[in-house]
């Protein structure tokens, strides 16, 4: 931290340092450093540390001239020569000849020195014409190869963007055919569940019809073929995913090429339009010794080349995916729909062969029932003439009993005695047969009741199966998807 009326940059506040020999007096030089920090206030704001004068006093030094007027007289005085007196102590130097022959040299010199620079001249001035005539030369190679370099590099560049177009196109087939059997894939789950459904209700069937019949061994089959269905969409699917990755990745490369390309272009185009009296040409020194080059023609041209074969590959792998998933949605739905079509059909010749026989059984119902009204009436009529009988019983018994009463001799076997003992006897057998037959008729009441009563379940197991096959399974069937849904198609 500087202290308070330092100025370290401002030296214009110190006297100027004089040399030694001229030094101003000390008395001069006394005032200057007097009173350094001035006791008064600083009155002055801190904010001008430039300028001296707010803290120190100018000095004012007159230094004295009578050092200089001493010196130049004492320089003066030994500066004299000698007078010279007598003229006997010069002497001659060089001859005429050596005059001569001294105006000769020169001239010689000076028509060497004069031959030499026209030599020169000219030699400059062709070396010059030459240099100018390489150096054009040399700037129009360079610029005929930038051309040729710019040529090339949009010739490979209209090649990325034809294969860029085509491999985007492809991509975005391939894309849409993906879609396509993502939603092929999702419509197979309603067949699916509405045949898992039909299994389902038909475990509800009761009794002898819980039969494994051709209605069940088709929907069985036909869960395995969408099943099947799923698993190759599925195969498929994961294939169109990984070639999607590796088209985007090819298209990726080719973007990257491109746009390098492009940059190249635009700075070799610049380059091969820069001209000397063009804008923004310089000096940039030491850059010929730069290399950041990392290619040379023929790996730089492989590079773009080998980018447009794995292209050009990848969308022929691509072409194929899409024709063999378009095959395999068109195929699958030709097995699901035959499959369908076989379950229906079942289904149907099902339905009627139960209707059959729930109309038979509602026939053969109807004549038991007509049955178990007749052995009623018979029992009814059995029991009456049971009643009826036991009649006339009770009157050939009391009239037997009042015979016994005779009296002595009177108890005859006589005619009447012996018919009345056969009239007992007769009615009792009629009895005895009408009772037998009753039980049997009863027998039979209780046979046709049972079979009423097989009959009636029998029916309602048959109508249970109709309404599960005919009602539930057929209903739900209904609502099969169409085959556009089942190629994927909305």
């Amino acid at each position: 931290m500087e202290r308070v009326g330092c100025t370290l940059t401002s030296t214009y506040a110190h006297p100027r340092p004089t040399p030694t020999n001229f030094l101003p007096a000390i008395s001069t030089m006394a005032s200057s450093y007097r009173d350094r920090f001035p006791h008064s206030n600083l009155t002055h704001s801190l904010s001008l540390p430039w300028r001296p004068s707010t803290y120190y006093k100018v000095a004012s030094s007159y230094p004295s001239v009578a050092p200089y007027c001493t010196r130049s007289q004492r320089v003066s005085e030994n500066a004299m020569l000698p007078f010279v007196s007598n003229r006997t102590t010069f002497f001659t130097r060089y001859t005429p000849d050596d005059w001569y022959r001294s105006n000769l040299t020169n001239y010689q010199e000076s028509n060497t020195s004069r031959h030499n620079s026209e030599k020169l001249r000219v030699d400059t001035s062709r070396l010059i014409q030459d240099k100018y005539q390489q150096t054009r030369k040399t700037q129009a190679d360079t610029t005929q190869n930038l051309g040729e370099r710019v040529n090339d590099i949009g010739f490979w560049k209209s090649e990325i963007i034809h294969e860029l177009d085509e491999m985007i196109g492809e991509t975005n087939a391939l894309t849409d055919v993906k879609k396509r059997l993502e939603r092929a894939l999702m419509e197979t789950e309603a067949p699916l569940q509405v045949a898992r459904e039909c299994l389902f209700h038909r475990e509800k069937r009761m009794g002898i019809d819980l039969v494994h019949d051709e209605v069940e061994t088709q929907l069985l089959t036909e869960v395995d073929t969408i099943l099947c269905c799923q698993e190759r969409m599925k195969l498929h699917l994961d294939k169109a995913i990984a070639q999607l990755a590796a088209d985007r990745a090819s298209q990726h490369e080719l973007e990257k090429d491109l746009s390098d390309k492009q940059t190249a272009y635009r700075i070799d185009d610049k380059c091969h339009h820069l001209r000397n009296t063009s804008d923004g040409v310089g000096y940039f020194r030491g850059v010929e010794r730069v290399d950041a080059t990392v290619s040379v023609p023929e790996s730089w041209a492989k590079f773009t080349d080998d980018n447009i074969l794995r292209s050009q590959s990848e969308g022929a792998a691509s072409a194929k995916l899409r024709d063999d998933t378009e095959n395999l949605l068109v195929v699958t739905a030709n097995e699901m729909w035959n499959q369908f079509n076989k379950v229906n059909l079942c289904f149907t010749n099902r339905i009627a062969e139960t209707a059959d026989a729930k109309n038979k059984i509602q026939m053969h119902l109807a004549k038991t029932l007509q049955e178990i009204f007749q052995t009623e009436m018979t029992i009814e009529s059995i029991k009456k003439a049971i009643k009826d009988k036991t009649a006339f019983l009770k009157v050939a018994q009391t009239r037997l009993d009042e015979r016994t009463r005779r009296p002595n001799i009177e108890l005859c076997r006589d005619m009447a005695q012996l018919r009345l003992v056969n009239e007992v006897h007769e009615v009792d057998d009629t009895i005895q047969t009408l009772q037998q037959r009753l039980r049997d008729a009863e027998d039979t009441l209780q046979s046709l009741v049972h079979t009423k009563a097989t009959l009636e379940h029998d029916l309602a197991v048959k109508a249970n199966s109709l309404y599960i096959d005919q009602e539930k399974c057929m209903s739900m069937r209904k609502s099969y998807p169409n085959t556009l849904r089942l190629v994927g198609f909305c």
